[in-house]
């Protein structure tokens, strides 16, 4: 049997404000100052631990109170509400999807955020699978193109159908 790790409350809470703050960090990185997806998560991986409450109600007051992040993973505290959302591989061949999410485990795995960012594989873009390999791999049409996406990330990406 696995090992578990629990948070006191005050782990717990310093976790939270930590992600908020690497949440907004994001969304203020791309969406105000151009960054790409990699470059904004590097650089809030280090703005999470260094700005103040202050400056996080700031940026979240002139983003005008964001719900995620640009990935689409929720920001805490946010009025964010969870639709039902499957990873892309739990859909077969014909399926039209819109991403809702790009997970966590994505934004730390090199090389994912700017192939998807590139590819356009971003929240909100509508798509249809138009062919599935046997280890989960997934090939969808998006913009009238096709894109492959490997096993792991097809895996990973949240959407609704």
């Amino acid at each position: 049997m696995g090992s578990r790790i629990r948070l006191t409350d005050l782990g717990e809470s310093i976790a939270v404000r930590v992600v908020r703050r690497h949440r907004i960090s994001e969304r203020f990185l791309v969406d105000v100052l151009g960054l790409s997806w990699s470059v904004a998560h590097h650089e809030a991986c280090k703005w999470e631990h260094v700005i103040t409450a202050e400056v996080e109600s700031a940026m979240n007051k002139f983003l005008g109170t964001p719900t995620t992040c640009p990935h689409g993973n929720p920001i805490p505290g946010s009025n964010y509400v969870e639709p039902m959302l499957k990873s892309l591989v739990a859909f077969d061949v014909g399926t039209e999807f819109t991403v809702a999410r790009i997970t966590e485990e994505l934004e730390f795995t090199p090389g994912v955020l700017d192939f998807l960012q590139q590819a356009k594989i971003v929240p909100g873009l509508r798509g249809v699978i138009v062919s599935s390999g046997a280890d989960g791999s997934r090939t969808v049409r998006v913009y009238g193109r096709p894109v492959d996406i490997d096993a792991f990330t097809s895996a990973r990406i949240l959407v609704t159908a």
